[in-house]
């Protein structure tokens, strides 16, 4: 049986038409995702579906511990073999989850192979994979490249040395791709242990003094000007709690030395140097032209025993329902109130959440930087399926400018992944049809050819300031 056919999701003529004639050879930029430079740099192919779609897949654990499968076989000991068999032991009870959808159409898209996920069927899809996977035709560049991935974005501690992309600028690789400032380590009063000890590291890798405030801007700085050297032209934050807490740089400074001195910090403490931190993080990353995302609404590892077990990061967090809208507000308009608020992407965990959000995007665009300033980003994590993805377009759609979108990202530390753009587009393609068929858009083949190539790819590449391909310093 074919499960992924060529209408997969497509459920209307004017669907595939959009789809199959408009969307899917457009190329992909992928602007967000967890992949390692290192392996890209390596050309290195996963030996089997275990190493590519289990081995470090929060997602595929999860699933698993929900069909009560052992921890042995998720993220323990077990043999690669036997990961694999309990994987396609449970798929059917994934039966219509992102999960099941997600990899049968990587089964088809990189193996051939059209037999479902599930205990019958396993070792025949293990020995199909095994047998194409020793060929080399599956290694990190020759996937990118013929899915046509133009640009790729990872996502980088800021005290990365950034060796492999440097690495990779100068090689022949026909993917560009670039580091995304991850900053969340840089709130070293609510995410780091040992805030002393990571000043020192932090001091020796920018080769300065940090005994203030100011210091600690002048080394964020350094390491920004390396990143941007490199090609970056993205920064990401987490921002588990939204807070907002006026705070002067004399008031910082008292607040960072109380820190240095290892006295502890009150809550509303530690969010008036969350305040002026992100306030200062916004100001650079307008002056060197980088997009801030803000990924909003996670409630981190909230099953304690299974974290000390397992680890942080491994399945255990969750939608958070407490956004403070408010505080969000006064943060962007802290830094339009100093003309230097970046191009935006907002991202939001809990769907209750879209319209809120949409709404705040309009509240803050501009045409100092184009159209799109502020984007409502793609349904993300929890919402990374066919209802989410259908839900943020259709919240964009009501409240901003669906023609403006910048579209999808795999959020992802799995090459297969690429996939998902093509799972976005036929989505999206379809949605559109629906909506043309009951009456909303007008049936003007040119208009709604024009939306989708945007929303795939043109403005993806119009909005982000990507360095010209080869073009990147290649060294650090």
């Amino acid at each position: 049986m074919e499960y992924v056919s060529r209408h997969f999701l497509l459920s209307s003529q004017l669907a595939r038409t959009l789809y199959h004639e408009h969307a899917s050879a457009l190329p992909i930029i992928d602007y967000h995702n967890h992949l390692d430079a290192k392996e890209i740099w390596l050309d290195s192919s996963p030996h089997n579906l275990t190493q590519a779609w289990i081995n470090r897949d929060h997602y595929v654990w999860r699933a698993m511990r929900w069909n009560g499968i052992d921890e042995h076989y998720i993220t323990g000991e077990a043999n690669d073999e036997d990961k694999f068999y309990h994987w396609c032991k449970i798929a059917p009870k994934l039966i219509g989850n992102p999960l099941y959808q997600w990899s049968h159409l990587e089964l088809k898209r990189y193996f051939n192979c059209d037999l479902l996920l599930n205990e019958d069927n396993w070792q025949a899809i293990w020995q199909i994979t095994q047998t194409q996977l020793k060929k080399g035709t599956h290694s990190a560049r020759k996937l990118l490249q013929n899915c046509s991935v133009t640009t790729l974005c990872t996502t980088d501690s800021p005290s990365s040395d950034l060796h492999y992309h440097a690495k990779l600028a100068s090689s022949d690789c026909a993917t560009q791709v670039l580091p995304t400032f991850r900053a969340d380590e840089l709130f070293i009063w609510r995410t780091i242990g040992d805030a002393g000890n990571y000043l020192d590291k932090f001091a020796t890798l920018t080769q300065t003094d940090i005994s203030s405030i100011d210091d600690y801007l002048e080394a964020i700085e350094t390491r920004i000007n390396t990143f941007n050297h490199q090609g970056c032209r993205l920064a990401d934050l987490g921002l588990k709690q939204v807070a907002f807490h006026p705070c002067s740089q004399r008031q910082a400074n008292k607040l960072f030395g109380q820190l240095l001195s290892g006295n502890a910090l009150s809550n509303s403490q530690r969010a008036a140097l969350d305040t002026y931190l992100f306030v200062s993080l916004g100001r650079l990353y307008h002056k060197y032209r980088w997009t801030m995302q803000l990924h909003i609404g996670v409630l981190a590892d909230v099953n304690k025993r299974c974290v000390e077990s397992v680890g942080s990061g491994s399945g255990f967090s969750i939608i958070n329902d407490q956004l403070r809208t408010d505080n969000l507000a006064y943060l962007l308009n802290a830094l339009e109130q100093q003309n230097a608020l970046p191009k935006t992407i907002l991202y939001n965990l809990n769907p209750a959440h879209n319209a809120v959000l949409a709404s705040l995007c309009g509240a803050f665009q501009a045409n100092d930087a184009g159209m799109g300033k502020i984007q409502f980003g793609a349904a993300w994590w929890f919402n990374d399926h066919k209802d989410g993805m259908e839900a943020q377009l259709t919240t964009l759609k009501n409240t901003g400018a669906l023609g403006c979108f910048i579209g999808m990202l795999t959020d992802s530390r799995n090459l297969f992944s690429m996939s998902r753009h093509e799972y976005f587009r036929r989505v999206m393609c379809n949605l559109l049809a629906n909506w043309v068929e009951q009456g909303e858009l007008p049936n003007d083949l040119e208009l709604l050819q024009q939306t989708i190539e945007n929303i795939c790819y043109h403005n993806a590449q119009r909005y982000f300031n990507f360095p010209a391909h080869h073009n990147v310093g290649a060294s650090v």
